[in-house]
């Protein structure tokens, strides 16, 4: 562009800027739902030689679908006639002409057109410009979007445990008196922050959290409320979030010894974990001598058994190990040979150091209570009690007590 072209736009720029001329600002459309009141944001300008004429008696009127005959207005604010109910609560001395349409139904859908009358000459309606007027019966869903780390993303794309998750819900105003609310559900119960923030055509709603596996495949649900003067309107759209993590083994994996010994291992991961045994620190497999079974609980859980065969009943360790994409998780089961493996019966040990620290407790002397302990390998008790003939019919009495009393605590 050469500079008298340059010149040419810029003045053009500045007279647009510098001469006032009548204009006005109006929303080009506006959705209403039916039994709603809404506002209508409006200013003008005039030429500047009418600025005189601007006063705080200036009127207000609005036509409908058509500027030239009187029928076509609908509200005049000097006026207490009126087809439909409506304020302007702009101050037009200010040059502010924004009105408010009350409970607004089918017979207000059109095209408004403002006109403006002040005092001498200032006579003027704006033709060039108008607002529509829709009025629906149900609100519109809200819209729901998420974003992770600050990122927008698909509402079905997968979201990495411990991500900063930020779910966002708009909706359209409608109504703007009263204002319509915001609120979230969720099938998770779990810690977030909230957010809300609202401007002339939409409302706002943020729920920000940490994304964990208790939220894996939560739903969670915005619902939009516009109070009418008879009832309330909603309106809601849901989101179901997908986490992925790595895999996290329960505390009920246990292992159980009988004739054989089972162990048992379950694991949550998404995506689905695959699980391995290991025996004395090598990874084994189905075989004469040992059989391993999975059983899916779920998408994300698994639950996988080992039955380790009477020859194998020696061995010190059994390994759970679990992984995915996203990690893995490993659990170490150990165990005490039994004490009949090694020609001991432990509970025989046992009873017998009982047996000590109660004779120790009470403080028996001499031979007034011999009580003695005879342990079968097979894990049998015999107790063979002599009571001293000298012992007096008292000192017998309390000396049975205690023998009922010790038979009781092997016996349970």
């Amino acid at each position: 562009m050469d500079t008298a072209m340059k010149i040419i736009v810029y003045s053009i720029i500045l007279q647009g800027v510098w001469c006032k001329g009548f204009n006005i600002s109006l929303p080009e459309k506006i959705e209403a739902l039916n039994g709603c009141s809404v506002i209508i944001k409006c200013a003008f300008e005039i030429e500047e030689k009418y600025d005189q004429d601007l006063s705080e008696t200036a009127t207000g009127v609005w036509h409908k679908n058509d500027t030239s005959l009187t029928e076509h207005v609908v509200f005049n604010s000097s006026s207490n006639n009126h087809s439909i109910k409506a304020t302007i609560t702009g101050k037009l001395k200010a040059k502010d002409c924004t009105t408010v349409f009350y409970n607004v139904d089918s017979s207000h859908i059109g095209k408004y057109f403002f006109r403006l009358e002040g005092n001498g000459g200032l006579k003027w309606t704006y033709t060039k410009t108008s607002v529509s007027v829709d009025v629906i019966n149900s609100p519109h869903n809200p819209t729901v979007k998420l974003y992770v780390d600050e990122k927008e993303v698909q509402s079905q794309q997968e979201v990495l445990e411990g991500s900063s998750v930020c779910l966002s819900c708009s909706a359209e105003t409608l109504c703007s008196s009263p204002p319509a609310t915001l609120t979230w559900s969720s099938t998770s119960r779990l810690p977030f922050s909230l957010q809300e923030k609202q401007n002339q055509n939409k409302l706002i709603s943020h729920l920000k959290f940490t994304a964990t596996p208790l939220q894996h495949t939560a739903t969670f649900t915005c619902t939009v409320t516009y109070q009418l003067q008879d009832n309330n309107k909603t309106a809601h759209s849901n989101l179901t979030l997908h986490v992925t993590y790595a895999p996290k083994i329960s505390i009920s994996s246990s292992c159980n010894r009988t004739d054989v010994t089972v162990c048992l291992c379950e694991v949550d991961g998404n995506p689905s974990p695959k699980l391995v045994w290991h025996l004395s620190g090598r990874p084994v497999t189905n075989s004469t001598i040992m059989s391993i079974s999975e059983e899916r609980l779920s998408s994300t859980v698994l639950r996988s058994f080992i039955t380790l065969h009477h020859s194998l009943t020696h061995t010190s360790t059994v390994q759970c190990v679990t992984t995915n994409t996203h990690g893995n998780d490993k659990q170490l089961f150990q165990w005490l040979l039994y004490a009949q493996d090694r020609g001991i019966n432990i509970l025989s040990v046992l009873i017998g150091a009982a047996v000590g620290v109660l004779v120790v407790m009470v403080g028996l002397t001499h031979q007034s209570l011999l009580i003695a302990v005879k342990m079968a390998i097979t894990g049998q008790l015999f107790l063979s009690v002599n009571l001293d003939n000298t012992v007096g019919d008292g000192g017998r009495q309390q000396r049975n007590v205690l023998f009922n009393f010790l038979v009781d605590v092997i016996l349970t």
